[in-house]
C-alpha cells in the first residue's frame, strides 16, 4: 500500500476548486505515480465555520470558503468509487483546543492533520518569521513546545511536517528533540513523513533522519505525503521517502478511515 494523505483541492493553477470534480485529476497523477490511495487535507483557516480560532492575518484574509462545499466534494468522490479519504489540515491552537474540537464534530473526517504554521503570531514558514523575530535556537525551542502540546491535545490522528521549523535551512545547534519526541511518544500519534521539505530551501525530507528514527523506535506509527497543491507535486520523490524510511525499518503506513487507524504493508 502506497498513500498520499496530505494535499489541497485545487485547479491547475493553484486555485481553490472545492468541488467534486476537481478531485479527478488528482486521483489519476495518483494512478501514474503509482499512489494507491489519496487524502485531501485542505487548510482549516480556509473555511468560514472555523472563524473565531484565527487572529493572525495570513489566516483571516483567506477564511473565505464554505467548509460544507469541500466536504461535499470528496465525500461525493468518494461516493463515485474514488480513491479518496476526507481530511483537514488543522492548525493547532494553544488554548482553543474545544473550540476547535467542537466545530470540527460534526463532519465525518477520515483523519485530521496537526500542523504548527504560527507560534505566538509569527509565521513558520513564512511572514512576519518566526526566526527572524526571537532568532533560530528560541524559534526551535518555541515551535516544538507548541508541537509536543498539538500531540498532547488528543485533536489529532497524524502530525504533518514535524519538523517544519527547518524549511529556511537555518538550525538550531545541536538540538535534542527528546522532549517533543517524548510527548509524541506517549500519545501513540502517526508522524508523517513528507517529501515537501525538498521542495523548499532546507532540501530535506521533514523529518530528520535523527528526528525519525526517534520516532520510530518510540513505535508511533508513520504517514507518508508530498503535501500537493497540484498534480505533479503528487507522490513527489516518493522514492527518496521510501529509502529513508526503509533506513530505519518502517515497513508499514498509517491508514485511516472514519477516524480509525490500520497499519498496511509499504509496497
Amino acid at each position: 500500500m502506497i498513500v498520499d494523505y496530505h494535499m489541497h483541492l485545487r485547479n491547475g493553477s493553484e486555485e481553490v476548486a472545492h468541488d467534486t470534480w476537481s478531485v479527478d485529476p488528482f486521483v489519476a497523477a495518483a494512478r501514474a505515480a503509482g499512489v494507491d490511495e489519496i487524502g485531501f487535507t485542505e487548510h482549516v483557516y480556509y473555511f468560514t465555520q472555523t472563524r473565531s480560532l484565527w487572529t493572525v492575518p495570513y489566516q483571516t484574509e483567506r477564511c473565505l470558503y464554505d467548509l460544507d462545499a469541500y466536504v461535499d466534494a470528496v465525500v461525493q468522490a468518494r461516493e463515485r468509487g474514488q480513491p479518496v479519504k476526507l481530511g483537514l489540515e488543522v492548525d493547532y491552537v494553544p488554548g482553543r483546543e474545544d473550540e476547535t474540537r467542537k466545530l470540527l464534530a460534526p463532519y465525518p473526517w477520515d483523519y485530521l492533520l496537526g500542523s504548527v504554521h504560527f507560534v505566538d503570531g509569527f509565521g513558520v514558514d513564512g511572514e512576519p518569521k518566526l526566526l527572524d523575530e526571537v532568532g533560530v535556537e528560541e524559534a526551535w525551542s518555541r515551535y516544538f513546545e507548541t508541537l509536543a502540546a498539538a500531540a498532547r491535545s488528543g485533536l489529532f490522528d497524524s502530525l504533518s511536517h514535524p519538523d517544519l521549523v527547518k524549511i529556511f535551512g537555518e538550525r538550531a545547534a545541536a538540538f535534542d528533540y527528546a522532549e517533543v519526541a517524548d510527548a509524541i511518544a506517549q500519545t501513540g500519534i502517526a508522524v508523517e513523513v513528507s517529501t515537501a521539505g525538498l521542495r523548499k530551501p532546507v532540501e530535506e525530507i521533514y523529518p530528520s533522519s535523527a528526528f525519525l528514527e526517534m520516532i520510530v523506535d518510540a513505535g508511533n506509527p508513520i504517514a507518508l505525503s508530498s503535501d500537493a497543491h497540484t498534480t505533479d507535486q503528487l507522490g513527489y520523490r516518493y522514492d527518496d521517502a521510501l529509502r529513508l524510511m526503509a533506513d530505519h525499518s518502517v515497513t508499514e503506513l498509517a491508514v485511516f478511515d472514519r477516524l480509525e487507524r490500520r497499519l498496511e504493508a509499504i509496497g
